[in-house]
């Protein structure tokens, strides 16, 4: 990782000699990939760096078969001899969820929509043919029984437990079978994108791109369809679900060029919008819950919102008492409202006061008189600070930044900050309390307290809406520039 910049030039320099402008890594969402874009004089390309070769592999290969089926996939210009770092067409960075979320529910965005499905009937169908899946999938060749009872099981371990309320477990396991018995045996089986959602659908120059497709397998065309129009983000109207579900179908029936059961089409349909909003949960559970990522704590209302109104709609239709009273169960309302921290208002007096500073130095004085408060230490964490190139940056620096996040326990040690500091501000917007003290120390108050004071600031004001004042001591005494 020390050398990633170089390691892409050197790449890049096998298929384009054009002078590098920029290499720059863009933030990370949930994955482990890391991402850069190179910008050359004529064009841009993404860097895609990954320690799992498998999950490159299929990315790869699904992409090149794709390709030559006439897909919106990115085109890949080169890999590496290890399998870690390839490099890709860039699609820029407007993604359909994006466009739905800055322009509201137009006839422009509906229309990117159809676009996008249409695309995905011929991706799903034209795409099957040839693809080798006992080679090129990450985990199962097809979405079956065993794959949807693991999808159950995953939403069972890492969400429905972690709510503690009581069940039978052996009724709720037959039930599972029950249900991933009647789903596994659809008529139509292709390819099945495993993550088709509008985040993972690039926008450019009005025409949609497909990523993020490396977990795919053979499996039932309803699943994509449910993952995308019942995604709890875009939280897309009725009316809409209903005509793009027609609108889908009849993409189907062409690319297959016989007509096919619309009916039971229909009622398959809805078992995999269920299955989907629960392997959503799960996730949601283990990337938030255990691994206490604040993106995915946050969504965890609006999958629960987005299950309580399936649930409002549609009858399962199967026999599994169990699994429905539990479902019933977590969409009530007090279950949901676990999950909703409680947000600061204009009303609210609360003021949390953010401190970097040096331990050459002195914790700074409280000057609200309140007392109390927090001082973490982060000199445990590796020093950037002994590396060169890093002197006369500080935590601000985006190169710091990133060896803060890619080659410490930055991040461990943050996920804990919050569950501490998250307590104390949680009760005090309640109480009405007035200020709340967070100092960070390290050696020299540069880089590593830096980093942790804003990684906070940030993290408070997107989880709790509170007024957040940050102060760098050592920065501002010797007016560092970022």
């Amino acid at each position: 990782m020390d050398h990633i910049n170089e390691d892409i030039s050197e790449l890049l320099a096998g298929f384009d000699k054009e002078r590098v402008l920029s290499i720059n890594k863009i933030p990370q969402s949930g994955s482990i990939r890391i991402y850069y874009r190179i910008l050359t004089e004529p064009k841009s390309y993404i860097a895609t760096y990954g320690s799992n070769i498998k999950e490159n592999f299929s990315f790869i290969q699904f992409s090149r078969h794709f390709k030559m089926k006439n897909c919106p996939v990115p085109e890949i210009y080169a890999v590496n001899t290890q399998g870690t770092l390839y490099i890709q067409e860039d699609f820029g960075d407007i993604s359909l969820l994006n466009c739905l979320e800055q322009e509201g529910p137009t006839d422009h965005v509906f229309n990117l929509f159809r676009q996008s499905l249409k695309e995905l009937a011929h991706l799903q169908i034209q795409g099957d043919q040839g693809l080798d899946y006992d080679n090129w999938t990450l985990t199962s060749s097809e979405f079956g029984k065993q794959a949807i009872m693991s999808d159950l099981l995953y939403f069972k371990y890492y969400f429905l437990d972690t709510l503690q309320l009581p069940y039978d477990k052996e009724k709720l396991v037959a039930d599972f079978e029950t249900f991933s018995s009647g789903l596994g045996n659809v008529e139509h089986k292709y390819f099945m994108f495993r993550d088709f959602q509008s985040r993972n659908i690039m926008i450019k120059k009005e025409k949609v791109h497909f990523i993020d497709f490396q977990g795919g397998m053979k499996g039932a065309l309803q699943y994509d369809l449910a993952s995308m129009l019942w995604q709890a983000k875009a939280e897309l109207s009725e009316e809409w679900k209903k005509d793009l579900l027609e609108f889908y179908m009849d993409c189907v029936e062409e690319e297959l060029g016989v007509p096919f059961k619309k009916e039971l089409f229909v009622e398959q349909y809805h078992g995999y919008v269920l299955i989907r909003i629960m392997q959503v949960l799960g996730a949601y559970g283990f990337r938030g819950l255990f691994e206490r990522k604040a993106h995915f704590l946050v969504s965890i209302p609006l999958g629960l919102k987005n299950l309580r109104s399936f649930l409002r709609q549609y009858n399962i239709g199967k026999n599994i008492p169990e699994f429905e009273r539990m479902l019933n169960l977590i969409v009530e309302d007090d279950i949901i409202e676990r999950f909703i921290p409680p947000r600061a208002n204009a009303d609210t007096p609360l003021v949390v006061h953010i401190n970097s500073f040096s331990f050459r130095k002195s914790i700074p004085p409280d000057i609200t008189g309140n007392g109390g408060g927090f001082v973490f230490d982060c000199r445990a964490i590796l020093n950037p600070g002994r590396r060169e190139e890093f002197k006369t940056k500080t935590g601000r620096d985006r190169e710091v930044m990133d060896f803060l996040e890619q080659q410490t326990k930055m991040p461990e040690y943050m996920n804990s900050v919050f569950d501490l500091v998250d307590i104390s501000v949680e009760d005090y917007i309640r109480r009405g309390f007035k200020n709340l003290m967070v100092n960070f120390g390290c050696t020299g108050g540069q880089h590593r307290s830096v980093y942790a004071a804003d990684s906070l600031g940030r993290h408070l004001k997107n989880k709790f809406g509170v007024t957040v004042e940050i102060n760098h001591v050592e920065q501002t005494s010797k007016d560092w520039k970022n």
